[in-house]
């Protein structure tokens, strides 16, 4: 194996970890009925300001349940070669507010990543069959998808792709003015890191977000690993 292919392979599986631990940073204390009167959030995804992807939640109402599908595409190319390609898909259900099921399927290169959880009733606990994780969560636990404002209270998440389990810290930064797609929002500013501070590097969460209250909605993230890395909501749109 010569020192290009070392270098490409080390891209490849820098920029999958980190899309499970971003892209897709639900629980029991969710609020998702903050959402019923939402049709679509459409986020843009950039890398070092160049436009690579898309993220595109659909929400639909009916009878106390609320149905939260998304889909993920983007491309990284290196030296004009194409390295990292995502193709996601997930479907997120909720009774009133307490998540019931939610099933994904991913393909990184074709390598497929999957998960299917869960509400044990009877045990008051998710059930999880993942590509990297099998077994049991407690209900507090939150799925990382950036549409719930609830990640920003959660202390640990579960990973749409895979379904294994991570602990995080979240705090506020301060208020302040941002431009999204043209439009001026006041928003507050959150850091959001993993809380054991000895997470390999590659693995750790740390990640900046704004929210905004009017909306009710994470506007943008970012974060800095071999460039800068954003999510930006393009459009939103209600019922």
């Amino acid at each position: 194996m010569n020192s290009y292919t070392i270098y490409i392979n080390r891209h490849i599986k820098f920029f999958f970890v980190f899309f499970i631990l971003f892209f897709y940073p639900i629980n029991s204390d969710s609020h998702p009925q903050d959402y019923i009167k939402f049709k679509t959030i459409e986020m843009e995804i950039l890398k070092d300001g160049k436009l690579i992807g898309f993220s595109k939640y659909n929400f639909s109402y009916k009878d106390q349940f609320l149905e939260v599908k998304n889909e993920t595409e983007f491309e990284v190319k290196l030296l004009g070669v194409k390295i990292f390609e995502i193709k996601s898909k997930s479907v997120e259900r909720y009774n009133k507010n307490d998540l019931i099921s939610y099933n994904s399927e991913t393909f990184q290169n074709d390598k497929r990543k999957f998960v299917n959880l869960e509400l044990n009733k009877n045990k008051k606990e998710f059930k999880i069959i993942g590509s990297s994780y099998k077994g049991n969560a407690d209900l507090h636990n939150v799925i990382g998808n950036w549409w719930n404002h609830d990640l920003l209270q959660a202390d640990s998440q579960i990973s749409p792709l895979s379904g294994s389990i991570k602990e995080q810290v979240v705090n506020l930064i301060g208020k302040k003015n941002i431009t999204v797609n043209n439009k001026t929002y006041f928003t507050e500013h959150y850091k959001l890191k993993s809380k054991d501070p000895s997470t390999p590097d590659n693995k750790k969460l740390d990640f900046d977000l704004w929210y905004n209250k009017e909306e009710n909605i994470i506007l943008k993230i970012v974060y800095n690993k071999m460039g800068y890395w954003e999510y930006n909501v393009k459009k939103i749109e209600k019922y």
